[in-house]
């Protein structure tokens, strides 16, 4: 990993000449910083882009290869606010017209995929280029089950993976982006996450997908499905909470463009039954607790389905969106304990999986049966402005 001193002062520029495309490289291992600039080099002309990174340079770098150090940060599974801030910085200093920022193991990026990137903010007008990734069905289901589907339905976005860990950047985007973390890195909240795509709707900046391949994904420090799902989820809703007077609007969703293309259907690791049965245990010792968050008709759906044998388990996607639609008002009303909030919701997401992967067992593509929950959300938005509006009048 880095050292104190990562670069020699002999690999850095002393001018800060204009650059077409400023890359930041955000801390991973030696090998893998090794194989993205290797892919960076096969990518780009010499001489049309600028590294920026705090990792230690491999010994066998070309001399074309231009690189400015950064300041030390730990590495992390997904952007931090201090990258956004660290790509503007640099990207000022070169006059860079355009910016990649690269997460942990993006050696798994092929050249390809990088070019496609700055291509579409280099040349086709677009301020924000977000990976579209080709992962295995069983992968990012927090991500299929209530990022995409939310943020698709709120900000009338499609973008697949609106929390992406690598992305493409105009110079007005960077901007926008380092002025939105710089605050919130100052005041060291390391656990902190940005949604660009959402930033770049707010401002009203273009944010398209960009078809990448596969990719293979960082695991965080603590793999644990409870704290990443209490994180990302809160995050979320708290941004969603900021932007209110902007969703709430009427929104053209745009015509969806990709094909759906399947990986393959599960690693075999999957255990419906025990999944079937957290649920089933947390629907007979939560139910007070969830009262407080559910209407009444959900309740009982939510019954109805603790009854099922895990074979033939069902979650309706119309019941799932309205869940998350209630936690999210929750989680803005404060009607309990946030944490205590995002815990109780764990269950209910588990229930979520296991019924997605029986669909999947049946036959189902993993894509269309995600795009149809996300379809269930954008149908019932009305609900969720009503609510938001209106909370005390679905009390009962």
């Amino acid at each position: 990993m880095a050292t104190a001193n990562p670069i020699p002062d002999n690999s850095q520029t002393a001018e800060n000449t204009v650059t077409d495309l400023l890359v930041l490289v955000t801390p991973m291992a030696p090998e893998h910083f090794k194989g993205v600039l290797a892919n960076l080099g096969s990518a780009f002309s010499p001489g049309s882009f600028v590294v920026a990174t705090q990792n230690e340079l491999p010994a066998d770098i070309p001399s074309s290869v231009r690189i400015v150090a950064t300041p030390q940060s730990s590495a992390a599974w997904a952007l931090k606010p201090i990258d956004f801030v660290n790509a503007a910085r640099y990207g000022r200093e070169h006059g860079a017209k355009a910016f990649l920022i690269l997460g942990p193991e993006a050696d798994s990026l092929s050249s390809l995929a990088l070019r496609s990137l700055a291509d579409a903010v280099l040349s086709a007008s677009i301020d924000m280029a977000v990976p579209h990734y080709s992962l295995p069905s069983h992968a990012g289901l927090i991500n299929s089950a209530i990022l995409y589907p939310l943020t698709r339905a709120a900000f009338a976005s499609r973008v697949r993976f609106p929390l992406s860990i690598d992305l493409g950047m105009s110079a007005r985007m960077a901007e926008r982006l380092a002025s939105v973390a710089e605050p919130i890195s100052a005041a060291n909240q390391d656990e902190a996450l940005l949604w660009p795509v959402n930033e770049a709707i707010a401002a009203g900046f273009v944010a398209d997908e960009v078809d990448v391949g596969s990719r293979t994904m960082p695991q965080p420090s603590d793999p644990d499905v409870n704290s990443i799902l209490a994180l990302v989820t809160g995050s979320l809703f708290a941004d969603i909470e900021a932007k209110a007077a902007l969703w709430q609007r009427p929104r053209r969703p745009p015509v969806v463009r990709r094909p759906m293309v399947e990986v393959d259907l599960n690693d075999g690791t999957t255990d419906v039954a025990r999944m079937v049965a957290a649920f089933q245990l947390a629907n007979a010792n939560l139910q007070e607790i969830w009262s407080l968050v559910l209407p009444p008709n959900s309740m009982l759906s939510l019954r109805r389905c603790s009854t099922l044998d895990p074979a033939a388990f069902r979650l309706p996607d119309g019941l799932w969106a309205r869940i998350v639609y209630d936690f999210l008002i929750a989680h803005r009303l404060r009607t309990i304990n946030r944490g205590h909030l995002l815990g109780v919701l764990i269950p209910l997401y588990l229930a979520w999986v296991a019924s997605h992967i029986n669909v999947m067992a049946s036959g189902t593509p993993a894509e269309r049966h995600i795009e149809a929950v996300a379809a269930a959300f954008e149908a019932d938005k009305p609900y969720l402005v009503a609510r938001w509006r209106w909370p005390d009048r679905f009390n009962s």
